[in-house]
């Protein structure tokens, strides 16, 4: 909170220093303490309980897509809770510091958070919720569903799926760090240029937050090729373009996205380093660069990353929604073509960002009607999701009653969307809260999606499906909190609040501000219904046991298999017949069929590899945040070596024997789990190549 200079430099230690850690800020001492408790907590019933191993076979170094989906998700739900502590912090902040009159505590001025602290808690915000939470989520829904649905044993390249992964973690490790070591970046989630210039912020706060990006950026893009690879190269027989479910083809969509625009952003960052590290000026107005490349490299990835964080929600919307309705979806055909409309879409749009920048009325005028332009695909989803319940038997489930809520957020979001691409609104709201409702009305429709897929593919996974009672407690109180804090929200926008205000000057905003507060209070409570929740769950798993079909009125593939899943995914590569493979069977009477013969499945091996390159990459960020070079040389080596040594690993897997399958069949019927694999040493691993 207090290192806004450069400080001084050790060949040791580099920047980093005893006055690099608050340990005077009480904010930060009692969240030290709890993290650590937590840890603590984690660490000792992991070795009380004698499950080092387990967690180091199962998970650490699983290359199980399932597995990682998992813990992709489990990411991404921290991350989500410590998102929403920074939003709590704010619209309490901006309470407690209503007027010029407002008093302040532990230190402050007004309210308990110091500008510079506030700048940085907000910033925080807007980085993990996007990149943090939201992504890492859907990149798990889509680790875990995609393969099953296509009926393929495994991701295109599993290895790399585990590196996406830890790659992924070392970014979010490096933003948690930032709170007890040194801060975080006050330049905005988007990077405000020139604040992020070496003048405007010399300490390391910029520096977390760039390198946090970098890092997880290029795990993200290689899960994109991966995907892209998975879904065009092992469909199963029978499997046509056409026949592919349609969060299959949202996965496509998106990451066609991801492997496009996050190298932008890559670019984008890579330069902002040189210049704070080399001494470039390509952002610096006053040395021959422009603040204008940056901001339009930024928005060139960010709206396109808008819709990497969308599509996905439209799939699992297009999943969730025919199955509570007992129908197909309606206009299967539409849905794809909306789909891939609004990926191109994405890519003409993100001037609408910046409107008030001066631009003149023909290219303001362009990038508005192209703005205007996705409405017509997503109205498009939206009618098919609307016919497809029309006339329907809809079962009120809570992943049927997240979607219904997503669709609420989603004409909200989108309808607001409409107005601020209109140039004249925009100059009036651009710089208001106004606009961070409508924002958030989408990001929260992802959240919405993203609970919806939790609950709806929970069962798939672990084998028993999460409490419905304690699920509909927690589904009312987070959407009652939601719309009352951003109805507010928008209110205080048409009153003229402008965004980033570390206090709120004008007390007329102050009947808003409670509404706003009462808000995060539901939110608050609809975090512990969800605890409870969990609670619940798992104490009342032996009756709660899930079938191949939990659900009764499934229609694709991943719920032909047995719940949870085992780790081969089928027994025999299933034979697609048509679109809706699970509701056609059961219509035949063959959801049950099971083959007359076994053969040899062929699975990957685990690898400890990813996880320490993901370590060591964390290492090699902190090492160039704070310029402790030697530490950076070693650790950039290592992951060399690893590398290396990756690339002479001759070890292409093993086979499982139609014997072993047959067995492991035989467990699953009688309702034992299967879902770990089996203990194989090196010296019994059958090798692909001897087959």
């Amino acid at each position: 909170m207090h290192l806004q200079f450069p400080g001084p430099w050790s060949p040791l230690l580099g920047r980093l220093t005893l006055n690099a850690i608050p340990y005077t800020n009480p904010i930060l001492q009692g969240t030290f303490v709890g993290a650590a408790v937590i840890a603590l907590l984690v660490v000792g019933s992991v070795l009380y309980f004698k499950k080092v191993g387990y967690f180091w076979r199962e998970w650490l170094t699983s290359v199980d897509h399932k597995k990682i989906g998992v813990m992709y998700i489990v990411i991404g739900l921290v991350m989500l809770f410590r998102g929403f502590v920074d939003g709590l912090m704010m619209r309490t902040q901006q309470v407690m510091a209503n007027g010029p009159h407002a008093s302040g505590v532990l230190g402050s001025m007004h309210g308990f958070l110091p500008p510079y602290h506030f700048d940085q808690v907000y910033s925080a915000h807007g980085t993990i919720m996007i990149l943090f939470a939201a992504t890492p989520i859907l990149t798990g829904f889509q680790n875990i569903v995609v393969p099953l649905q296509i009926g393929a044993r495994d991701m295109a390249f599993p290895y790399m799926n585990a590196l996406s992964l830890w790659l992924t973690t070392a970014g979010a490790v490096l933003v948690m760090i930032s709170l007890f070591v040194g801060d975080f970046s006050a330049a905005g989630w988007v990077g405000l240029i020139p604040l992020t210039e070496l003048p405007y912020s010399p300490g390391v706060g910029v520096d977390y937050w760039m390198w946090a990006i970098q890092i997880s950026s290029i795990g993200t893009t290689l899960n994109a090729i991966n995907m892209i690879v998975t879904i065009v190269k092992m469909r199963a027989p029978g499997m046509t373009w056409f026949r592919l479910p349609i969060f299959s083809w949202t996965t496509l969509s998106t990451n066609i996205i991801g492997l496009t625009a996050f190298p932008v952003l890559g670019v984008a960052l890579a330069l902002l380093g040189a210049d704070r590290y080399l001494g470039t000026h390509f952002f610096t107005a006053g040395m021959g660069g422009n603040l204008m490349l940056y901001t339009n490299l930024f928005w060139i990835w960010g709206h396109p990353e808008v819709y990497f964080l969308i599509l996905p929600v439209f799939g699992i919307l297009s999943e969730v929604v025919p199955t509570f309705c007992e129908k197909p979806l309606f206009g299967y055909v539409t849905m794809v073509a909306a789909t891939f409309a609004i990926a191109g879409v994405s890519w003409l749009v993100w001037l609408h960002h910046f409107f008030t920048m001066g631009a003149g009325p023909d290219i303001n005028g362009f990038f508005s009607i192209a703005t205007m332009l996705v409405g017509i695909p997503t109205g498009v989803k939206v009618f098919n999701w609307a016919f497809t319940m029309y006339r329907a038997r809809i079962t009120y489930t809570v992943p049927m009653m997240w979607a219904m809520f997503g669709l609420f957020l989603l004409l909200a979001g989108g309808l607001t969307g409409m107005m601020l691409a209109i140039p004249a609104v925009n100059y009036t709201v651009h710089d208001s809260v106004f606009v961070i409702a409508h924002f958030h009305c989408m990001v929260l429709l992802v959240v919405a999606a993203a609970f919806a897929g939790v609950t709806y593919w929970f069962p798939k996974l672990f084998g028993f499906k999460l409490s419905e009672a304690w699920g509909k407690v927690f589904f009312w109180l987070f959407s009652s909190g939601t719309v009352v804090v951003f109805a507010a929200m928008f209110a205080l926008g048409f009153q003229g609040e402008t965004r980033r205000l570390d206090w709120t000057y004008n007390t007329a905003w102050m009947p808003m501000l409670l509404v706003e507060e009462f808000g995060m209070l539901l939110y608050c409570l609809s975090l512990a219904a969800f605890a409870i929740m969990l609670v619940v769950s798992i104490r009342d798993r032996a009756k709660n046991r899930a079938g191949a079909d939990p659900w009764g009125t499934s229609r694709t593939l991943e719920w032909l298999t047995p719940s949870p899943v085992p780790f081969y995914n089928f027994a025999m590569t299933p034979q697609v017949n048509t679109r809706d493979e699970l509701a056609w069977r059961r219509k035949h009477g063959l959801e049950n069929a099971k083959p007359d013969h076994y053969e040899a499945i062929h699975m990957p091996s685990n690898s400890g590899l990813p996880v320490i390159i993901g370590g060591l990459s964390a290492v090699w960020g902190f090492a160039m945040i704070w310029r402790i070079w030697w530490l950076a040389a070693i650790s950039i080596l290592a992951i060399i070596v690893c590398v290396i040594i990756r690339s002479f690993d001759k070890n292409e897997g093993y086979h499982l024997q139609p014997g072993e399958i047959e067995a492991m069949e035989r467990d699953l019927a009688t309702g034992m789990i299967t879902s770990e694999q089996p203990d194989r040493s090196h010296n019994n691993a059958i090798h692909a190549e001897a087959h």
